[in-house]
């Protein structure tokens, strides 16, 4: 089990602890979701925890996820400085539509960014999107992922809600044994995110199947109990 406690929040009482060892974790929602601050909270919390971590990022550089880490009082540097934590930032590369290239089939090609317990990509949806070869690099890599999973490796992906032809994600879908969606909550003037937990194989532990949270400055992921509208 990758264990995801820290001391400030229960989301890991909702989680069952952690996700078991060889898990592919897809998380799908809308933009500004909470799909990132989930991701940046379990990176946290392995850690903290005694995991090791790969953050593949298309969103930020390295400088904007330090910032951000720390903005959510997610201290990171020494896990950064001891290898613990790798951060491969995509951006700004990946933001120009005319500069397609084989990203899909980089990633493949590079054994070191998947030597760590726990693997992230935040987005997959922006990676495949900006990679020649789609159809087949997809086949390809969902094989490839479950080579790392029969290692152990866990592996959590991020997906933005209509941004991935359904044929392509479907399969990673499917090979998902925890598939969690995300979207925003609006009741009056009071804005959280929520997390559905639509499957989640092999829990050893409680799982809610709705989670309700917000983000804020100085202390992250802040979970909340109330109706869902």
């Amino acid at each position: 089990m990758y264990r995801i406690k820290i001391e400030r929040d229960e989301l890991h009482s909702r989680f069952a602890g952690g996700f078991p060892e060889g898990t592919m974790v897809l998380i799908e929602g809308e933009n500004g979701s909470g799909k990132s601050a989930l991701t940046q909270r379990f990176a946290y919390g392995f850690l903290m925890n005694g995991h090791t971590v790969t953050i593949i990022s298309t969103e930020l550089t390295v400088r904007d996820f330090i910032k951000q880490m720390y903005s959510l009082n997610y201290p990171i540097a020494n896990f950064m400085l001891r290898n613990r934590l790798i951060f491969i930032p995509v951006y700004p590369i990946i933001g120009n539509p005319r500069d397609r290239r084989d990203f899909m089939g980089r990633l493949m090609a590079s054994p070191s960014l998947f030597k760590t317990d726990i693997i992230i990509i935040d987005t997959l949806s922006a990676l495949v999107k900006a990679s020649l070869h789609v159809e087949s690099r997809s086949v390809q890599l969902l094989s490839f992922f479950k080579r790392l999973l029969a290692l152990d490796r866990t592996i959590i992906l991020t997906v933005e809600k209509g941004a991935m032809r359904e044929d392509i994600l479907s399969p990673f879908r499917e090979a998902s044994q925890v598939y969690i969606e995300t979207s925003i909550n609006k009741i009056g003037g009071i804005v959280n995110r929520v997390a559905f937990i639509r499957r989640y194989a092999n829990a050893q532990g409680r799982i809610d199947n709705t989670i309700v949270f917000r983000v804020e400055a100085g202390t992250g992921i802040i979970l909340e109990i109330m109706a869902v509208s």
